[in-house]
């Protein structure tokens, strides 16, 4: 996907896209509730080209309705060459992502930290954050730009659609992990979870081809 030109339009004009596209789903993750993320694998068949060889990160939020970023897809493009006359952008070594179809004009990030990096932050991981919102976002470039990845865009699945998805073998789905999300080379990602997915799926039907064959000798 090619970025568009953002000369002169500040970080918060911009984030905001996401919070007011988005609504009130990003606030609407139950806080005592464990973040239940995963790991999406496209499927050899999926061939839309917004999801080919997609590798994405999903949490549920509420209502049975789910929300991602695709973390396999790099730019060339920096915060830097998106917002010129964003001071704290330069201090972002890594390129921008693209995180989905949805809200191309967007910027969210995913939050490696231990603890909610603030209200309108959708949780992950017990150490990783979804953040939606134009202060959370613009607070996280400005105090710890590299404990970050920024994606223009992002993924929303309504009610019951992801598991449609998943019954239909669209997607297999494998742990999430800080590993998976931010690793630095990218190249690759799709093909080794691809076949960890199939070595899991090989294993559990094994495991029941034998106890079929144990329950009718």
């Amino acid at each position: 996907m090619k970025i568009g030109r953002t000369t002169g339009r500040n970080l918060a004009a911009l984030a905001i896209c996401a919070l007011g596209a988005f609504g009130s789903l990003a606030m609407a993750q139950s806080k005592s509730a464990e973040p239940e993320a995963a790991i999406l694998v496209a499927s050899p068949g999926l061939r839309d080209a917004d999801y080919r060889q997609a590798v994405v990160i999903v949490v549920p939020v509420e209502n049975d309705r789910h929300l991602g970023v695709i973390v396999n897809r790099p730019t060339r493009r920096t915060l830097a060459s998106l917002f010129p006359e964003h001071a704290p952008s330069k201090k972002v070594t890594e390129p921008v992502f693209v995180g989905g179809p949805m809200s191309r004009g967007a910027v969210v990030a995913v939050v490696k930290s231990e603890k909610d990096p603030g209200k309108g932050t959708v949780g992950l991981t017990k150490e990783m954050y979804l953040a939606m919102t134009v202060n959370v976002v613009d607070h996280v470039i400005e105090d710890t730009p590299n404990d970050a990845r920024y994606y223009v865009g992002y993924i929303v699945w309504r009610p019951g659609e992801l598991r449609s998805e998943i019954d239909r073998k669209v997607w297999n789905v494998v742990n999430a992990s800080p590993d998976v999300v931010f690793r630095k080379d990218t190249t690759g990602l799709w093909e080794e979870l691809s076949r960890m997915a199939r070595a899991v799926t090989a294993s559990v039907d094994d495991t029941l081809l034998a106890g079929a064959v144990q329950d009718h000798p």
